[in-house]
């Protein structure tokens, strides 16, 4: 029996993410193509495949790419444009009045710069809901990322295809342009149920249906929404879509702050997944989501920056961390939430969240080769007892060495191989300027 044409061997002490959380110490993962096709111990696998090209570091720590499954990547651009204020003030006094100054270039240099935050800091698969998603499906394919890209719908105009019967057309083009990709997946994104009709949602649900894809919503962010919603429709924004037939499975509810227990019960019944985003939630004062209860109803959680305008970054480390913490302060139980629990939420889970736990989020034979390098070797990572709990808690985005996505080796040595750093630098700082007025 021949051996794979294994073209890539990445080595360190391997965390695989599998069902047994099986680590490797000095082990290999062997790339053939895009995909991943053995796992084992590294002198036997170089011994191997002699003709691999070998990525490591001297400590290196091998693990699954990190997945971000809610952001704004061209958000980036308004990167602490409008601080310190709660969600509708920010949203609808800065935010919306800044992008109905947005362009296909603003957005696609914006996604860039998100896009190589992303990689540098462990990211390699990423859900966006924004405006010219096309555009930010093009930085994906120029970054090397995984991408799963919407265009967010409204019933106003929008600044990107005007009228909604224009939004749909788009929609639809995107899918055409997207069937079939490796790295790219289309999803249908209402932006929130104060937002878009219940005509719109419906409409929009039907479309997902069709194509079979994931719907992906801000829901039940704030008391305040909550509220509104009661007032508007009689219900709160969970039973205002269930009342419409749109929870199912293929919804991704964003935030999910604001929940009772009877709620959490029922999108756990209807299989929804969550993108929880707790620095986004606590920089806006949202509050913070009840996890413990999600968890508990065996929800699929994932984890989310947001937009760098209400976070300020796409950091998923210090996203971990940070989600770890604020779970065990709120419920005054440091037990609450586990390291390793977290890890997961930013790895398997992600993957479940998005559909593609077939695909990624854990390094095994078969899954696609997304995964990064992080050096050990450093201060704030000496000694190392646990490794999941060094990776919530210690390590850092700038720790990440190398990155590979779909068996492409899109950073090597901290140094980004699929985009020119220094110019996408240069010209968002431009581009902002012009955009908000304001030197950057």
């Amino acid at each position: 029996m021949s051996l794979p044409a294994v073209s890539l061997l990445v080595c360190g002490t391997v965390v695989t993410m599998d069902d047994h959380r099986a680590l490797i110490e000095n082990g290999a993962v062997a790339v053939a193509g895009n995909t991943i096709c053995e796992i084992g111990a590294r002198d036997r696998l170089v011994g191997n495949y002699p003709e691999a090209r070998i990525l490591e570091v001297g400590r290196g720590l091998v693990m699954p790419g990190l997945v971000n499954v809610h952001t704004h990547a061209a958000m980036a651009l308004l990167r602490g444009l409008a601080d310190d204020l709660p969600l509708m003030t920010w949203l609808h006094e800065h935010i919306f009045p800044v992008e109905s100054r947005l362009s296909a270039e603003l957005v696609y240099q914006g996604s860039l710069l998100s896009a190589m935050e992303m990689i540098k800091g462990g990211t390699t698969s990423f859900c966006d809901m924004y405006l010219f998603a096309k555009d930010v499906a093009r930085a994906a394919e120029k970054s090397g990322l995984r991408a799963w890209v919407g265009e967010v719908l409204y019933d106003f105009p929008s600044p990107n295809y005007g009228a909604l019967p224009q939004g749909l057309i788009y929609v639809d083009e995107m899918f055409a342009r997207y069937e079939n990709h490796p790295r790219v997946t289309v999803t249908v994104d209402p932006h929130a149920i104060y937002t878009c009709s219940p005509d719109l949602l419906v409409r929009l649900k039907e479309k997902a249906l069709d194509r079979g894809s994931r719907y992906v919503i801000h829901l039940s962010e704030t008391e305040g929404e909550v509220r509104n919603a009661r007032a508007q429709f009689g219900k709160s924004p969970v039973h205002h879509l269930e009342a419409l037939g749109l929870l199912d499975s293929s919804v991704i509810a964003a935030h999910c702050v604001a929940l009772t227990s009877e709620e959490i019960a029922l999108l756990a019944e209807r299989g929804v997944k969550i993108g929880h985003c707790p620095e986004s939630n606590m920089k806006l004062a949202s509050g913070v989501a009840p996890l413990g209860a999600m968890r508990a109803a065996r929800l699929d959680i994932g984890l989310g920056t947001d937009g760098a305008a209400s976070n300020n970054d796409v950091d998923m480390f210090a996203e971990m961390d940070m989600a770890a913490k604020l779970q065990k302060v709120t419920n005054l139980d440091p037990m609450v939430l586990p390291a390793a629990q977290v890890l997961e939420m930013a790895t398997r889970g992600g993957a479940r969240v998005l559909g593609a736990e077939q695909l990624i989020g854990s390094l095994e034979v078969g899954k696609r080769a997304d995964m990064i390098v992080i050096d050990l070797d450093k201060p704030h990572l000496t000694p190392l007892y646990d490794i999941p709990a060094h990776l919530v808690y210690a390590v850092r985005a700038t720790d990440v060495v190398h990155s590979v996505i779909d068996g492409r080796i899109v950073m090597e040595n901290r140094q980004l191989l699929t985009l020119d750093e220094e110019a996408v630098l240069a010209h968002c700082r431009q581009l902002a300027g012009e955009l908000t007025g304001r030197t950057c």
